[in-house]
């Protein structure tokens, strides 16, 4: 195994995919490719057609900041890369489109549950469904930690 990509933004699910992706690269000695997709979201204003908010500059700007720091703050919050080469990605477009794109030569793709169900599941569309579908490598979910009832 040689090359790993990992989805990462700021949810639990992500952090454990974080997680379970560098145990997995130490073991194998794979290069981890860290990847948090953004993109500007669209919506409906009253009366006209869908705008995209991308036409504002500084909310872009603003978007495209907070997205370089996410693979670094959640690498940190992880306990750091403990001796794997991390080769950090922030890409921009649709999250499954491009996770596909990085993950074409991958061996294995790691992206975390987010426990969109049901019908928002069905609402939004599924990252980790529309990869596992067309992924060219193996595909790994994994879920965030179960805390306990008490």
């Amino acid at each position: 195994m040689n090359k790993i990509v990992v989805g990462v933004d700021r949810s639990e699910g992500a952090k454990a995919a974080l997680r379970f992706a560098l145990e997995e690269a130490r073991l194998h000695g794979a290069e981890l490719h860290a990847a948090h997709v953004w993109e500007v979201p669209y919506t409906p204003v009253s009366g006209a057609p869908v705008f995209v908010i991308g036409g504002l500059p500084e909310f872009e700007r603003t978007v495209a900041e907070d997205a370089k720091q996410i693979v670094p703050e959640v690498l940190a919050e992880v306990g750091g890369a403990g001796g794997v080469t991390v080769h950090e990605h922030v890409l921009r477009g649709g999250p499954a489109h491009e996770l596909l794109e990085l993950a074409r030569d991958a061996d294995l793709l790691v992206l975390g549950a987010r426990g969109h169900g049901g019908f928002a599941g069905l609402l939004l569309g599924s990252v980790s469904a529309q990869c596992t579908h067309h992924a060219r490598c193996p595909v790994a979910i994994i879920h965030p930690p179960v805390e306990p009832k008490h």
